[in-house]
């Protein structure tokens, strides 16, 4: 599932074909989402792109005539393409834009979010799924003595709080793994046990290994690509996760893999404490 990097990347390479511009056409699929296509979405034929962000793993636009809330779900994929290209499978929904370029939304499972939010209202407060999000991990309230706060009241392991998009928005299980291991924190570990200054190193290195993600075009595990439809590279940098048995880069001992909440969990035995 793309992560926030990977919809960081995605907002900025579409961000050129879509702010300032005006939408000149919609298309809608029959196919259902993971919530229905709503014809609503129309609605935005002749409006104007005034505003675009990502909060969390959403990517919001603002237009002169309500917002458009776009999730990637698992395999989704916006890109930019030329005037007027030819539907493959799987595409779902499009914007044709003032310049002839169509912003299009593929997805083959079909996990993705596609919604329309009429003028007036703000999808940030109006939409569930987006009201009780907890900071962005580049915002300042994202700082080591709240997460300690947050820390001190979680009994399970440190990595699932981590994961949590109460406690901090963006953190998904490829990162969670990669952040524990650079501040050597063992992923087993009861949230609450961490300390002060465990929990700033935390913040540091979600920080860092985020802008890192970022800059080298998200992480590729499988379906993953950009607007642009090249893949995301830091799946090169990635020091445990996916490499199950696999030497430490610090010590040499075996990767070990665990599964935590379902989801997998990759660390150093040694080096993670």
């Amino acid at each position: 599932m793309p992560e926030l990097p990977e919809v960081e990347v995605t907002m900025r390479g579409v961000r050129p074909a879509l702010l300032k511009h005006q939408v000149r056409r919609v298309y809608v699929g029959e196919k259902r989402l993971r919530l229905p296509l709503s014809p609503e979405l129309k609605n935005l034929e002749g409006a104007t792109v005034t505003a675009l962000q990502r909060r969390a793993k959403y990517i919001l636009a603002t237009t002169t005539q309500g917002s458009l809330v776009v999730h990637l779900g698992m395999t989704g994929h916006l890109r930019v393409l030329p005037e007027e290209t030819a539907p493959v499978l799987h595409d779902h929904f499009a914007l044709v834009m003032d310049d002839g370029r169509e912003i299009l939304y593929n997805d083959p499972r079909r996990f993705g979010l596609v919604v329309y939010v009429k003028e007036g209202e703000d999808p940030l407060t109006t939409l569930p799924f987006l009201k009780d999000l907890g900071p962005e991990p580049f915002s300042e309230g994202f700082n080591g003595a709240y997460l300690f706060e947050k820390f001190q009241k979680r009994r399970l392991p440190v990595k699932q709080v981590l994961m949590d998009n109460k406690v901090v928005v963006g953190v998904g299980n490829i990162y969670a793994c990669e952040v524990l291991f650079r501040t050597a924190i063992d992923p087993r570990r009861e949230a609450r046990s961490l300390s002060p200054e465990e929990c700033a190193q935390i913040v540091q290195e979600v920080r860092v290994l985020l802008e890192e993600s970022i800059a080298r075009g998200g992480t590729t595990i499988r379906d993953f690509s950009g607007a642009d439809g090249k893949p995301g590279y830091f799946v090169q940098n990635l020091n445990v996760y996916g490499h199950k048995g696999e030497p430490c880069p610090r010590c040499g001992t075996p990767i070990e893999y665990i599964e935590q909440g379902q989801r997998h969990t990759y660390f150093c035995p040694h080096c993670q404490r």
